[in-house]
C-alpha cells in the first residue's frame, strides 16, 4: 500500500490525481498540501500550507511518491517573477523537502515544449524546472509532458476555450502531439509513474497521452 504526497489538488489535473488516488485499492493515504480546503476522505490529509513558508520537519513529507500539479498563467500571476516562483520555486522546494524526509519519487506535470534553452519564458521555465529536479537524485523522477489540457477549469480562460475548440475540430488532421490532452489521462500517467516507480528520469509525451 502506498502513501503519496499530491500538490496542486485543486487544479484541473491536481483534482483528477486525487479523485483517482483515493479510489486506486494500491493507495492506502493522500497527503494533500493545499492553500484551500478540499472535500473530506477517509484517505485524504489536507494540511493547511503557505507555501512561501512550508514546513520543512512536518512528518507527512514522508512518502512513498509526490506528484506535482502546482501551476499557473502569466495572466493570474501578474509577472514572471510570480509565475516562475509557483511553476519552478514552489514545485522544486516541495521535491528538496520530500527527497530530504525519504521520499524516492517523484512525478511532474509539466508541459510540451518544455526546454531551458527554449526563447519562450513558459517553456524554459518548465524545462529549467526538469533540469533541476534531475539533479536532485530521485530514484525515479518522471515528467509529463501534456500539450493543451482539456477539462472543465474553476477559472474562465476565454483564449483557451476558443483553441481547444479549434483544435477539436481540427482533431483529425493533427499530428498526435498537437492534440489537445485530457485531463483525466495527464492525472492516470503522473499516478501511474507514483506507483510504478521506474528507477532512472522518464518523461511521458503528449502523443502518448492520447486515448487512439
Amino acid at each position: 500500500m502506498k502513501k503519496l504526497i499530491l500538490v496542486g489538488a485543486s487544479g484541473l489535473v491536481g483534482r483528477h490525481v486525487l479523485a483517482q488516488a483515493l479510489m486506486h485499492p494500491a493507495v492506502n493515504a493522500v497527503v494533500a498540501p493545499s492553500r484551500k480546503a478540499l472535500p473530506a476522505h477517509p484517505k485524504l490529509v489536507v494540511p493547511r500550507v503557505d507555501f512561501d513558508r512550508l514546513p520543512e520537519d512536518a512528518g507527512w513529507w514522508r512518502a512513498d511518491a509526490v506528484i506535482c500539479t502546482l501551476g499557473t498563467t502569466m495572466k493570474i500571476a501578474g509577472s514572471q517573477e510570480a509565475f516562475r516562483r509557483v511553476d519552478h520555486d514552489y514545485p522544486l522546494l516541495v521535491a528538496q523537502l520530500a527527497l530530504k524526509a525519504g521520499t524516492p519519487v517523484y512525478a511532474l506535470n509539466s508541459a510540451l515544449g518544455a526546454d531551458p534553452r527554449s526563447r519562450f519564458f513558459y517553456n524554459r521555465v518548465k524545462g529549467e524546472l526538469e533540469q533541476d529536479l534531475a539533479q536532485l537524485g530521485f530514484a525515479s523522477l518522471t515528467c509529463v509532458r501534456p500539450g493543451l489540457i482539456a477539462g472543465a477549469r474553476d477559472d474562465a480562460r476565454a483564449g483557451e476555450r476558443a483553441l481547444l475548440s479549434a483544435l477539436n475540430w481540427l482533431g483529425p488532421v493533427l499530428p498526435r502531439r498537437w492534440r489537445p490532452n485530457p485531463a483525466e489521462r495527464i492525472a492516470a500517467a503522473l499516478l501511474q509513474a507514483a506507483l510504478e516507480a521506474k528507477p532512472g528520469m522518464h518523461v511521458v509525451m503528449a502523443e502518448q497521452l492520447m486515448s487512439n
